[in-house]
């Protein structure tokens, strides 16, 4: 097989300033796991895989020829209104909080400490 097992066909990868913090954020606001880590002589994060649910991707520090990334992300939870708090509670600024959304979803967004958005969101039930 020409992909690694745990990866995906398309394997999102992310450039934080402060990795080793990033990744505490991560864990605290999405409940992130991080299921692997090389780091560097100085304990600098060369690449961290990281999985949140069913999705991996990769975190590594930024600097030099690989500034910080900006991204978006979709984030489905179980409870997006908690995932919400808690986000903010860690760290992420506020983009709006969790509402109906014509397509189904409560979705809330923030940004998180390294720049990226994360919209967060549950499917609704329908009638």
């Amino acid at each position: 097989m020409y992909i690694p097992e745990g990866f995906g066909t398309v394997f999102p990868y992310i450039f934080a300033s402060d990795a080793a913090a990033y990744l505490v954020f991560l864990g605290r606001a999405f409940g992130a796991e991080v299921v692997g880590r090389t780091e560097m002589p100085d304990g600098t994060v060369a690449n961290a895989r990281v999985r949140i649910g069913t999705t991996a991707f990769m975190v590594s520090e930024a600097g030099g020829r690989y500034p910080p990334s900006r991204a978006a992300f979709y984030l489905y939870v179980e409870d997006a209104d908690e995932t919400h708090r808690q986000a903010l509670a860690c760290g992420a600024e506020d983009i709006h909080a969790p509402r109906p959304m014509d397509y189904g979803d409560r979705q809330g967004g923030v940004t998180d400490p390294s720049g990226n958005i994360w919209w967060i969101s549950t499917r609704e039930p329908h009638d």
